[in-house]
C-alpha cells in the first residue's frame, strides 16, 4: 500500500469535486490539517473514514486503497467485512476510552485526596495520613504512566511483546 500514491489520489478526488481541503474537513468532520496530512501521504484516515470518504467520492474502497480507478467494481461480501471490521475497531476504540475515563477519574480522585491531606498539614506527620498520602501520590504517578503510554504508540508495542510471550510459554 503506498500512502503516497493513495494521498495523491484523494487529493484528485477532491479537487473533481473542487472542494478546498477546509470543505472536506468540515464535511468529514475533521481538521482541515488531517486532510491535508492524507494528502501528503504522511497519514492515513481510519477505516470508517476511508468507507464514509468512498461513498462521498462515489469510488470503490479498494480504488482508494490502490490510489487509482478501478474498472472491476469491489464484491459486495468483502464491502460488508470491511465494514464489519471498521465497526469491530471502531467499538475496541470506544471501550478503551471509556476505560482510560475510568482510570483517570480514579487519578483525579487520588490526587483530590492527596491534595487535601496534604493542604491539612497531614501528608508528612508520620502517621496513618501519610501513609495515605504517599499512596494516593504514588496512585498518581502510576496512572500518569500508564495514560502516557496508552496516548503513545508504545503501548502496541508491549502488547505485540506480551502476544510473543505468550505463545512461547504455551
Amino acid at each position: 500500500m503506498d500512502q503516497k500514491k493513495i494521498g495523491l489520489f484523494l487529493k484528485e478526488l477532491r479537487k473533481e469535486k473542487g472542494l478546498t481541503q477546509q470543505q472536506l474537513a468540515e464535511i468529514m468532520n475533521v481538521s482541515n490539517r488531517s486532510i491535508s496530512r492524507w494528502e501528503t501521504g504522511s497519514n492515513m484516515p481510519d477505516l470508517d473514514l476511508l468507507i464514509s470518504i468512498a461513498n462521498y467520492y462515489d469510488v470503490e474502497l479498494k480504488e482508494i486503497l490502490d490510489g487509482e480507478r478501478k474498472d472491476k467494481p469491489m464484491e459486495k461480501e468483502i464491502e460488508e467485512t470491511v465494514l464489519k471490521v471498521a465497526d469491530y475497531s471502531n467499538e475496541e476504540k470506544i471501550f478503551l476510552i471509556k476505560r482510560l475515563h475510568y482510570v483517570f477519574i480514579a487519578g483525579a480522585i487520588a490526587f483530590l485526596v492527596y491534595f487535601i491531606l496534604d493542604i491539612n498539614g497531614l501528608s508528612n506527620n508520620g502517621g496513618i495520613y501519610e501513609n495515605i498520602a504517599n499512596f494516593a501520590l504514588g496512585l498518581v504517578l502510576g496512572i500518569l504512566l500508564c495514560g502516557i503510554l496508552y496516548t503513545s504508540r508504545y503501548i502496541s508495542k508491549i502488547r505485540a511483546f506480551k502476544k510473543r510471550l505468550l505463545k512461547r510459554n504455551l
